[in-house]
């Protein structure tokens, strides 16, 4: 649920903060006042695109908050918690947008792109423009709006799973049995391979022998710094550090003579004398020992040179090359058992076509039954909202082809009659624009709430109607918001009066600024808000009774 909203130098808007509590929370203003600016804000936090005409003249930013409660949201905590975003339950998003276009966002104070704000989004905020209803003008749009209401989602997945595996075990049926192109990529496999199995090496002795290389590569230097590295620790030079020693060794001892608090010093030298001694020994024996073999060199270069080309040949570092070749090998070994593989993979195929059939037909049988069940539902409220008469058909037609498909075996077409006595004609070649605003709203009524997003936005799809019928979309709207948090901008007071909360924006200027207000109404408030909608500039006494009673009656109801 969207518990508040913050908006600061955002388009009209200087600052404003707003609080949201359940039910249906409706938005009125004047015409140009700015009532969608607060969808707008909650599109951009969604993820919606940024430009510079967003932020307020003469300011370097435009800043949008909403916070979010998502106690009854157990599948946006756990994406928050996949993604590391999350916070102990809570949920803020912040979006900054720049006078020059660009912005950022942030997740629970956590950099986060556009992509994730609008992954997250689909699981806290339902919005509907006023342009929503053309996308029901999509037959695939429809067909995902009948498997939302039928609650198909396990069985849609299912099917689509079924087929994409389907398809993909094609594509290795395909590989495996590709005549000539097969004999090509077995002959290009061995000779690769024999490649690699003859340079490529596990990680440890490709280790031993880049330092085997090194070793090698510098063995002149190793045994003559050794042997020098010798003369200064026994030579025959005074200053040899053995000798020096042998001579404090000396003098400690006559001081020792006089003084036995230093024979533990005297020791000390002692054991020097021996670890020099012997690290003196073992650098002599290295020095004779090292490998001064050039053809050993040379074997060890050639090895390390062919492993680079296989390296650049397969675009991989040296290391991974032993990896890459128990890959080929599994390849060709795949390939030279296609025969037994291709028996394997097409009774592999039969059982996913089996699965599928199976997991297709249960979803047409679900779609079918809610098919019937929407078109009665939806049929229904078109009479309550004015077009009396008029009925809904969801037409389900099977696909054409063998091939499993990722949809089912269905596609789905909705035909309306908008007038008793007309046969049903498909929605996208009859309804009008005012009469396909209105079938929307019928279908959203029937089809919202289905799934657990928290809070849906309607903004002013109440359009072109009125009267009676608006009342009854009120209706509609509140009964709604009894399930979910509803927030709706309209211009009807007949919706308006209908909601939990009213939230009224209005336009201010001093004639070189102009800036938005919104406020939270109270009961007064809202009796002078509803008159105003009544009766325009000059409002009467007989107006403002008139918005009392409409406001008593719609909340009492």
């Amino acid at each position: 649920m969207l518990t508040s909203l913050y908006v600061r130098h955002f388009a009209v808007v200087e600052e404003a903060e707003v609080t949201f509590g359940p039910g249906l929370t409706v938005v009125s203003g004047e015409t140009g006042a700015g009532k969608s600016l607060l969808v707008d804000a909650l599109m951009l936090l969604a993820g919606a695109r940024a430009d510079s005409g967003m932020v307020r003249e003469g300011c370097d930013r435009a800043e949008l908050i909403a916070e979010f409660d998502l106690s009854a949201l157990p599948e946006a905590r756990a994406w928050l918690a996949r993604e590391e975003l999350d916070d102990e339950g809570a949920c803020q998003l912040r979006r900054v947008v720049r006078a020059e276009g660009s912005s950022r966002a942030w997740i629970n104070g956590r950099p986060a792109n556009a992509s994730q704000l609008g992954e997250l989004a689909t699981l806290l905020v339902e919005i509907h423009g006023q342009h929503e209803h053309q996308a029901l003008l999509s037959r695939s749009h429809q067909l995902d709006l009948l498997d939302a209401y039928a609650g198909n989602e396990e069985q849609v997945v299912q099917v689509r799973a079924l087929a994409t595996q389907w398809r993909e075990l094609g594509a290795r049926i395909r590989k495996l049995s590709g005549g000539d192109d097969r004999e090509q990529r077995l002959e290009l496999l061995r000779h690769e391979a024999d490649d690699l199995e003859r340079w490529a090496l596990p990680p440890a002795e490709l280790a031993e022998l880049e330092a085997s290389h090194k070793r090698l590569a510098n063995a002149g230097r190793l045994a003559e710094g050794a042997s020098g590295v010798v003369e200064l620790l026994d030579g025959d030079s005074e200053f040899a550090l053995r000798r020096a020693l042998g001579r404090a060794h000396g003098e400690l001892g006559k001081l020792a003579a006089l003084d036995p608090r230093l024979a533990p010093l005297l020791e000390l030298l002692d054991n020097a004398e021996i670890q020099l001694g012997e690290a003196s020994d073992g650098l002599s024996r290295y020095a004779q020992d090292v490998d001064l073999d050039p053809e050993r060199y040379a074997e060890v270069d050639t090895h390390l040179t062919r492993l680079h080309e296989l390296a650049r040949r397969h675009r991989l570092p040296v290391a991974e090359l032993h990896e890459r070749l128990g890959a080929l090998q599994t390849e060709l070994a795949e390939l030279e058992g296609a025969g037994d593989a291709l028996e394997r993979l097409a009774a592999e195929r039969a059982r996913l076509e089996r699965d599928y059939a199976k997991a297709a037909d249960a979803l047409g049988l679900a779609r079918r039954t809610a098919a019937a069940r929407l078109g009665e539902e939806v049929s229904a409220l078109m009479g309550e909202l004015g077009m009396a008469g008029g009925r809904l058909v969801v037409e389900l037609e099977p696909v054409d082809g063998d091939e499993p498909d990722a949809q089912g075996r269905d596609r789905c077409e909705l035909l309306v009659s908008a007038n008793p006595g007309q046969p049903p004609r498909a929605l996208r070649k009859v309804a009008s624009g005012g009469e396909l605003a209105r079938i929307s709203l019928a279908i959203e009524v029937a089809t919202l709430g289905k799934d657990t997003i928290g809070c849906m936005v309607f903004d002013e799809v109440d359009t072109g109607i009125g009267g009676a019928v608006a009342e009854v979309v009120g209706q509609k709207l509140r009964a709604l918001g009894g399930e979910r948090q509803v927030l709706c901008v309209t211009h009807l007071p007949q919706v308006a009066a209908q909601g939990h909360a009213h939230l009224r924006v209005s336009k201010h200027s001093d004639g070189d600024t102009t800036r938005t207000q919104i406020e939270k109404l109270d009961a007064a408030g809202r009796r002078d808000e509803l008159a105003r909608m009544l009766g325009g500039v000059e409002i009467s006494r007989e107006t403002r009774a008139h918005a009392r009673q409409m406001l008593e009656r719609a909340q009492s109801a």
